[in-house]
């Protein structure tokens, strides 16, 4: 078809435009949303789109760009103290679930190499899915995040052992040994080339690419870069996100690393949707219909099994009791690279074509239900430690005539700092267990969750408070806890940081009247610093500065208004504007008499 690629990509997005925001506005995650659009335009919905597997190894791409940004923010210092938990984690849930799952289907009668190739498949994860989990809820930097993360980079190191002794189990035994050694001979090889490359001749590349003065080109240049090592890995039977991760990885250091990340982010998103897409699609439902009961069997299964083996782990892992479920809820579903085990499987004849299909319907079917976990997680599980946090603080002494500080990050704990330094009592909210503790050994109150539940607020002593300081960096979730404060304790002074102009104005029209725009002060005490430096004297940089902050919060004011009427808007903007020129041509007239003033020191 002549047009076949353009209307491909006008049904794909207007699936992904269609059933994401609804599955957001639903509660049900984007990642849901995108597996169910695929369902609906695949052979088994609409029947929009008949090419799957073309489509899936073209959204792969998606993952490889994911692990390449994260390699870009993980460098090999920090990626060699995470080694343990790399090696120790990982290896226990790779073996944890491949043991359990292996033992499990040789008693129910299977072939031991059958069941043992059928486990180390079903015991990867989905990179794509748990890091796209941990980005959306914000867990990254968390002990959750780590220690998923530092799973899920052993789970594509050990993919390559995995696929290489395929072949030995297989009819193709007697050949396997000597291309195994090959094998293995070129993975040191391109892992050595991959090396000296990233050091000695992709940043001089790098460099003269930039003084070109072409932003295009640094980004086509970014492309092909990702593009060829994913091809290079391929070919020596490696995984390509891994590496990607790699070479990212030996760029962490350079210099363009932040425009790296700029320019490959939008198609990371893109093809990281089309993935999930792809992956809806790719459900045989016609495998399915054939032996519902038991392929739904076999997914609830091998979902406890490897549940239950990562929420163990979680006990050792150091991580947050609260948040042990949801961990072993992101890393419970099957993974991209069980599809290329069981297709290896099936090529060595280990598998035969009808196990191969079922056994990625499971994988396929455990990435749909993944989200739904997630969802069952945030209502049934959490609630309970959010009502048990609840119990602890009614047993702490109440904390009166306290400020409550909701978001410890850098400006919360400027703002906390100089109110303790002052003898003021403060309560702090905030989410990042590592801030939390570091918190508490100054005896600070603090609690755990997300600040824009009512609930939390109740423990920390909203009702008793001072006063609440918004300092939260999600411009939504601040604006949420405005709202939640506002209908629960209407009477708590609200004092809040604005982002921007916009956020300010959304915290106006919520009656918050005491707002400091994070940027502002800091930007006028800096050009006070410059006009000083450019031989202004001191008294005449403080009344410029003061000066222009007086008329900037007056043409707030005025806009304020009109902010939501664009035309009437911009109007007002305008004339602003040329009331700051006029007041700039003024000061410039009287800058001579300003400099013979008294207060015009240095």
């Amino acid at each position: 078809m002549e047009h076949g690629l353009l209307l491909n990509a006008l049904i794909y997005l207007a699936a992904a435009v269609i059933a994401v925001p609804i599955a957001k506005k639903l509660g049900l995650g984007a990642v849901l949303g995108y597996l169910l659009a695929g369902i609906a335009i695949g052979p088994w919905g609409l029947g929009l789109i008949g090419e799957v597997e073309d489509i899936l190894h073209i959204s792969e791409f998606g993952v490889v760009l994911l692990l390449f940004v994260i390699g870009l923010e993980l460098e090999p210092k920090r990626l060699w103290s995470m080694r343990r938990a790399i090696f120790g984690r990982g290896a226990a849930q790779v073996l944890g679930v491949t043991g359990a799952l292996c033992a499990c289907a040789m008693l129910a009668g299977i072939d031991w190499k059958v069941a043992l190739i059928g486990a180390l498949g079903l015991s990867l994860s989905s990179t794509a899915i748990a890091l796209a989990t941990l980005d959306e809820r914000k867990l990254m930097n968390t002990p959750t995040g780590s220690a998923s993360f530092a799973i899920l980079l052993f789970q594509d190191m050990a993919a390559i052992p995995m696929i290489a002794i395929v072949p030995l189990l297989g009819v193709a035994a007697a050949e396997g040994t000597e291309q195994g050694w090959l094998g293995v001979l070129k993975v040191v090889g391109v892992i050595g080339a991959l090396i000296f490359a990233g050091r000695y001749l992709v940043r001089p590349l790098l460099r003269i690419i930039v003084k070109t003065g072409m932003r295009e080109i640094f980004t086509a240049f970014a492309l092909l870069l990702v593009i060829a090592i994913s091809l290079l890995m391929q070919w020596v039977g490696m995984s390509m996100a891994l590496g990607a991760f790699m070479a990212g990885m030996l760029l962490a250091d350079s210099e363009y690393r932040h425009a790296l990340e700029t320019d490959l982010e939008p198609f990371k998103g893109l093809l990281l949707g089309l993935f999930f897409i792809a992956v809806g699609m790719s459900v045989d439902f016609g495998v399915f219909m054939a032996q519902p009961w038991l392929i739904l069997g076999l997914v609830a299964a091998f979902l406890c099994i490897k549940i239950a083996v990562l929420y163990g782990i979680s006990k050792i892992a150091e991580i947050p009791r609260s948040q042990q479920a949801l961990f072993a809820f992101i890393l419970s579903q099957g993974g991209e690279f069980a599809f290329v085990v069981f297709g290896a499987a099936e090529a060595a004849k280990v598998f035969s074509a009808e196990v191969a299909s079922m056994l990625v319907v499971v994988v396929a079917l455990s990435m749909v239900v993944t989200p739904l976990l997630l969802i069952a997680h945030d209502r049934l599980i959490a609630p309970r430690y959010r009502t048990d946090q609840k119990r602890q603080a009614d047993k702490i002494a109440p904390n009166e005539e306290h400020v409550i500080i909701a978001g410890f990050g850098r400006f919360g704990q400027i703002l906390g700092r100089l109110l303790a330094a002052n003898g003021v009592k403060l309560t702090v909210l905030d989410h990042d267990p590592d801030q939390i503790d570091l918190v508490r050994r100054f005896g600070m109150e603090v609690f755990y969750g997300d600040v824009t539940r009512v609930d939390l607020l109740h423990a920390a002593g909203a009702a008793r408070a001072r006063a609440l300081v918004v300092a939260v960096d999600d411009i939504d979730d601040s604006l949420k806890l405005v709202d939640a404060v506002r209908r629960t304790f209407p009477e708590l002074k609200i004092m809040a940081r604005a982002r921007n102009v916009t956020h300010y104005f959304d915290l106006r029209d919520r009656g918050v009247s005491i707002i400091e725009r994070e940027t502002f002060e800091a930007a006028l005490m800096l050009g006070r610093n410059v006009l000083h430096e450019l031989g202004f004297g001191a008294y005449r940089a403080r009344q410029a500065a003061s000066k222009f902050r007086m008329f900037n919060m007056r043409s707030l004011d005025k806009i304020y208004p009109y902010y939501k009427d664009k035309e009437q808007f911009l109007s007002v903007a305008k004339q602003a504007r040329e009331e700051l020129e006029a007041m700039f041509a003024l000061d410039a007239e009287l800058a001579e008499d300003d400099r013979q003033n008294g207060w015009d020191g240095s």
